[in-house]
């Protein structure tokens, strides 16, 4: 799977001959690592996507939900609707979704929202 001197370091790791302690030290430090890459492939596929950007992505394998991606959290973006949704989505789910046929040249780049106060938006999420 790595390359060859990694898999040569991994044979001289003896884990039989590992305390309990030193087992949960070494357990610790690959769940970090295993957490740190997903937030890099994670990270990676936000950047394909810009803040303002038509996109579409689908809701448990139903049907296909198309807004405005408006913000980068952590590990997901948040995504409002058409209807005027928000979701939290993962990155990966993403596809880029065509402009609005009503785009107009002097209102190009700037996204409109229906009128909702912030203590009424309900956030959605969706995960891969």
């Amino acid at each position: 799977m790595g390359t060859p001197w990694k898999a040569n370091i991994m044979q001289h790791i003896d884990i039989d001959s590992l305390s309990e302690d030193e087992l949960i030290e070494l357990n610790h430090k690959v769940v970090a690592r295993l957490r740190f890459l997903s937030q890099m492939r994670s990270h990676s596929a936000m950047l394909d996507f810009r803040v303002g950007e038509r996109v579409k992505f689908r809701r448990d394998g139903d049907h296909e939900l198309v807004g405005t991606l408006i913000r980068y959290n952590k590990k997901t973006v948040t995504v409002v609707t058409d209807a005027g949704q928000h979701w939290n989505v993962s990155p990966s789910l993403l596809t880029k979704a065509n402009p609005p046929a009503t785009a107009h040249a002097n209102g190009a780049g700037i996204a409109r929202f229906p009128g909702r106060s912030a203590e009424s938006r309900k956030t959605n999420k969706v995960t891969g």
